[in-house]
């Protein structure tokens, strides 16, 4: 199904293209046209405008801040941003609003909704996420960072990795270990945890394309107060997973928006500098397309589980393995259509802005986009799920593969 299917859609549609068309600045054609200080500059401003008009966090309840939207609103208005360009908070509101926002209104006390939520949304509070550690990715279950009451405050030691936005944060969201005699997924709690305090040290990692977005993350004898454990002590796996699924909640819907966007850059490309005449290269841009395409219609199947009150489930397993793969392979015929001019780095490079996944909407179509979008699409088989993690839990639990 398409959300333009929909009866209810495409007045909200427009209303939401009025709203785009009253705040966007005159001629605007996407975040990518601007440099990196003046991207930054704008996701605060624009952030400002979506939090004054109650469109921060249009999934939450209205006596939460919210605008309280139905799941149809929520796409239509994620699609629409995507395609003009703009992002939906700053690099960090992923963290705070998407993942533990959410979270917290699943699972939190009403004394946390009350003191934690309206803090994200002003700002004040901008949160990181704790999972991975260099010896449990992908198998989190085996982590070993840990937390014990003294008193009236958790006491926390260990270290996290692959911290996107730490240097960013005031606030992180950890997972330890309470229960140091329990089974691998028992015994584990999601704190809450301020960053602002000596027992927190924040290093960044500087990656390949030069950037350094993630950060390790050490605690020694951090503290946090007694309640600001999120559930059940020694029950956060499945606060933990509640979370994992509202990273993905928007992926069906703007993923396929966000790659058409980067192909169609991409066919230009190729038009402009005659590699679509390389009879080679032209069957790789058609694939490419078909992948494209592929992806629109499984998007279009997650959409209507979700539309119906699903949540992601096994099947975004799927899903994530197939854009990631995707996305390597459509990056690396870039760098082949661009020829010579990928061995050099020239141009704007990507802020990243809007999306993790592609260069921001409005981008030039210069190497520097290109080569190190190319480059940080390595990654993509390895955050939030490695390829051969997605590939057991497909086998598993969608084809009822043995273990």
């Amino acid at each position: 199904m398409n959300s333009s299917d929909a009866p209810d859609a495409e007045g909200f549609r427009a209303r939401v293209r009025e709203f785009l068309a009253a705040e966007l600045p005159a001629g605007w054609r996407g975040v990518g046209t601007l440099d990196a200080a003046a991207a930054d500059a704008f996701a605060e401003r624009w952030r400002a405008t979506l939090f004054e008009h109650g469109l921060l966090a249009p999934s939450w309840p209205a006596e939460y801040g919210g605008a309280g939207l139905t799941p149809l609103e929520q796409v239509v208005l994620a699609e629409e941003f995507a395609r003009v360009g703009v992002p939906t908070g700053v690099q960090n509101d992923v963290f705070s609003i998407v993942m533990i926002g959410n979270t917290l209104l699943h699972w939190g006390t009403e004394e946390q909704k009350r003191h934690f939520l309206p803090r994200i949304l002003s700002g004040e509070d901008r949160w990181c996420q704790g999972y991975s550690e260099p010896g449990a990715g992908s198998d989190l279950a085996g982590l070993s960072a840990r937390a014990e009451i003294d008193g009236d405050e958790w006491v926390i030691n260990g270290q996290k990795i692959w911290t996107s936005g730490g240097q960013l944060a005031n606030w992180i969201f950890v997972l330890v270990r309470t229960d140091q005699d329990a089974p691998a997924h028992r015994g584990i709690s999601l704190l809450l945890v301020p960053m602002d305090q000596p027992g927190v040290e924040v290093r960044p990692i500087r990656n390949m394309a030069g950037d350094s977005d993630f950060n390790e993350v050490f605690f020694t004898d951090a503290r946090c107060p007694r309640e600001n454990v999120v559930g059940e002590v020694d029950g956060g796996w499945k606060v933990a997973m509640t979370l994992l699924g509202y990273e993905r909640g928007e992926a069906a819907a703007i993923l396929p928006i966000m790659f058409r966007i980067e192909l169609d850059r991409l066919l230009e490309l190729a038009r402009e500098n005659g590699a679509a005449e390389d009879p080679v290269l032209r069957d790789k841009l058609a694939d490419a397309y078909i992948g494209v395409e592929v992806m629109r219609f499984m998007g279009k199947t997650s959409l209507a589980r979700f539309l119906q009150g699903h949540p992601p489930g096994p099947d975004a397993a799927v899903s994530k393995l197939y854009w990631s793969e995707y996305h390597q392979k459509v990056t690396e015929l870039a760098l082949d259509v661009l020829d010579v001019e990928s061995l050099v780095v020239q141009g704007r490079r990507p802020t990243n802005v809007t999306m993790f996944q592609t260069d921001d909407v409005g981008a030039p179509n210069d190497s520097a986009s290109w080569i190190t979008t190319a480059m940080v699409s390595r990654s993509g088989t390895i955050y939030a799920g490695t390829s051969e993690i997605q590939k057991t839990i497909i086998g598993e639990k969608l084809l009822g593969l043995p273990k």
